[in-house]
């Protein structure tokens, strides 16, 4: 089974959603939460604060499990499960993107977010409009 953490960034009643890249094998131009694979031997959290150094250069100092998502549309001998968190606070300023994986970095209200037609996943639906009262 593979594991992904994904990061919610909460700012100001908006979350930052990243736009993935055209040449991604996985949801290419679609919305997605930065993130990425948790390598053998790391916990979640350090693949957390590994993946937002590497794609948006920030330290997420305040964060907190929200719920995992298993992929629907990973195949049955090979399982996706994404680890969704909070992040409340972090360090290293404004994010931005550091490599070539996503292609726009947006600020959305939660239930602007929900409503994009161009989300890599419907489960991220109810998640953000759960975020809707934050």
């Amino acid at each position: 089974m593979r594991h992904i953490v994904n990061a919610l960034l909460m700012r100001e009643r908006a979350v930052l959603l990243a736009l993935r890249a055209p040449h991604r094998h996985a949801y290419p131009d679609r919305w997605s939460f930065p993130g990425g694979h948790v390598e053998a031997n790391e916990t979640l959290d350090e693949a957390l604060i590994r993946e937002l150094r590497e794609e948006i250069g920030i330290t997420p100092t305040q964060y907190l499990a929200l719920k995992t998502i298993p992929d629907p549309n990973a195949p049955a001998a090979d399982p996706v499960t994404y680890h969704m968190y909070a992040v409340m606070a972090w360090d290293g300023g404004e994010p931005t993107m550091t490599g070539d994986e996503h292609t726009a970095l947006g600020w959305f209200a939660p239930n602007e977010a929900a409503s994009l037609a161009g989300l890599a996943l419907e489960e991220y639906r109810s998640l953000l409009h759960g975020l809707t009262g934050a």
